[in-house]
């Protein structure tokens, strides 16, 4: 398997904090890069150096502090890097920005442009609990008896069913999702959640994302599907900070749904209980099992109830009602 290094650039303080928040999105591992060590080695040193290379401590001691991770080119590694894009997206747009430096992050071993193609060929058509197929959108085969086709198209946004905290949240939805219900999905990435929702009965949704590209790729999804776009709206923004665009999307929710991380989701949780109506399903995801119980007690603190905690592979979803 091939894999590409991607290395974020940010400060010597804030480097922990961002190791942190890559383990929140799955990442087991990381190299971290700061000038300062090489600085500190050499003016600690007392005669193990006989010779420095030529060139070499300039090399050592050039460029910001830097986090790099290595992500496999395979369907998990393109939820990965779509979730890392997110991640450093809502970093910059967040009231902590300044302190954690230009967060640029670079590729090398594959350009970020051709993962759109490459990594195709690891999504496959894949049943989800009883009645949803998903399927991409550039396969063309038959449809299994008693099935309905989800077909996605994720392009640069985080979703393609392939992931476990999609996998688990899909299946929380067929089983709370009634005719008629009124869907709110937040971080909605490619939508294949709320579209999912749609396809099981839902009368309609609000899909919102930070990422305009993710706001856009719901809403063409949606189309894919048949859906109606009068009963499929999308927005951009962060409802953390937009009041305007938490006003917009209402409340008198029967199902909300967040595939998110563990930080975000516990900053949301007054907001999800603004949003939904009395006895309404809320579905959590995207929270690694070491988080999960620092959630819950977050979700509780707010009065919702806990009716189920599904994991897989490192991965714990939640099923809430208020």
């Amino acid at each position: 398997m091939n894999w590409s290094e991607v290395t974020i650039e940010t400060t010597k303080q804030m480097t922990d904090i961002l190791c942190a928040m890559l383990t929140d999105i799955g990442f087991k591992g990381f190299s971290v890069y700061d000038p300062d060590d090489f600085e500190d080695l050499m003016a600690g040193r007392v005669g193990h150096w006989d010779y420095l290379e030529e060139g070499l401590a300039e090399a050592l001691t050039q460029g910001n502090p830097s986090v790099t991770v290595y992500i496999p080119e395979n369907a998990q590694g393109a939820e990965q890097l779509t979730a890392l894009k997110t991640m450093l997206a809502q970093l910059k747009a967040g009231e902590q920005a300044d302190m954690f430096g230009t967060l640029q992050m670079t590729m090398k071993g594959i350009c970020e442009e051709d993962w759109a193609n490459n990594w195709k060929q690891y999504f496959k058509p894949l049943p989800i609990g009883e009645r949803l197929w998903i399927t991409p959108t550039w396969v063309d085969e038959p449809i299994p008896v008693g099935r309905t086709a989800l077909r996605i198209d994720p392009g640069s946004s985080f979703g393609t069913g392939q992931h476990d905290t999609t996998k688990l949240c899909l299946t929380f939805l067929e089983g709370c999702v009634e005719d008629g219900a009124h869907v709110l999905d937040i971080g909605c990435g490619s939508g294949i959640l709320s579209i999912g929702a749609m396809l099981l009965g839902a009368k309609d949704a609000f899909a919102v994302d930070i990422e305009q590209n993710a706001a856009e790729s719901a809403a063409e999804n949606a189309a894919r599907n048949g859906i109606d776009l009068a009963n499929y709206q999308t927005f951009c923004g962060n409802i953390l900070d937009d009041e305007a665009l938490v006003a917009r999307l209402g409340d008198g929710y029967d199902v909300v749904c967040a595939n998110i991380v563990a930080d975000i989701l516990i900053a949301m949780r007054k907001l999800f209980v603004r949003f939904m109506k009395s006895d309404a399903r809320l579905m959590l995801s995207g929270i690694i099992d070491e988080r999960l119980d620092e959630v819950l007690t977050a979700m509780q603190q707010e009065g919702l109830m806990v009716l189920n905690v599904e994991h897989s592979a490192g991965w714990a979803a939640v099923l809430m009602k208020k």
